[in-house]
């Protein structure tokens, strides 16, 4: 990356709206790790959606989709497939479209206007991403840790993790994890009580570089839509 790029930090919708040049979206737990999964296994592509009506009414339009929602975290009646990379990775996915709505991430994807290049992050795919952005070689690159707001402290240890990947510079990740570990949101994931949440969610989603891809959003007429593209 050349020395005059800058990379900034952002959180929530407020963080995504504002921004500019080489944007990636992270959401740890759980939307950008099922976006990964759903890649990983096969899916040609993730269709964000805004509401959860939207989504229902998106995946009629696309043969053969399938939905993964949730609502404030929990999973949505009638939609069997919720915000969980357990659930995702243990579906057939191949040669598919899912179609994805949750709280944070996707929100935040939908509020990025302003992103000259935009991608959506995880841990799963960090390193895979730090390469993306090196290669993009902007003036401003922008990390927003779209559940800053919600108390997420997941998604600025990715935004960290990452930044370090991109100038090259030596990241402690479990450091980093540390005040999502002291949480009680994280006692309940890692204990099975949250809804829609199998506790194997958790490993999923804070093991890094499991995928060598990241993952470029694009919009076409049905709205955003992220693929994979091979580091």
């Amino acid at each position: 990356m050349p020395l005059r790029s800058r990379v900034v930090h952002a959180g929530g919708l407020a963080g995504a709206r504002e921004a500019r040049g080489t944007v990636v979206v992270i959401d740890v737990l759980r939307a950008f790790t099922v976006t990964a999964y759903a890649l990983g296994g096969g899916a040609v592509e993730c269709q964000m959606a805004a509401g959860v009506e939207e989504a229902l009414e998106l995946s009629a339009r696309i043969p053969g989709s399938v939905v993964s929602a949730e609502v404030e975290g929990l999973p949505v009646e009638g939609i069997p497939v919720s915000n969980s990379p357990t659930m995702v990775r243990d579906l057939d996915l191949r040669g598919r479209v899912l179609v994805q709505r949750t709280s944070s991430g996707t929100q935040g994807v939908l509020a990025a206007t302003g992103a000259e290049r935009l991608y959506a992050g995880s841990l799963v795919v960090a390193s895979a991403t730090a390469r993306a952005i090196r290669a993009a070689a902007a003036d401003v690159v922008t990390l927003v840790a779209s559940g800053s707001d919600r108390g997420h402290p997941e998604d600025e240890a990715c935004a960290r993790y990452i930044e370090a990947l991109v100038l090259g510079r030596a990241s402690d990740l479990e450091k980093l994890l540390e005040p999502l570990r002291l949480t009680e949101r994280y006692r309940q994931f890692a204990a099975g009580e949250w809804p829609g949440l199998p506790a194997t969610d958790l490993e999923l989603a804070l093991r890094p570089d499991v995928f060598d891809f990241a993952m470029p959003v694009t919009r076409d007429e049905l709205g955003p839509r992220v693929t994979a593209l091979p580091a």
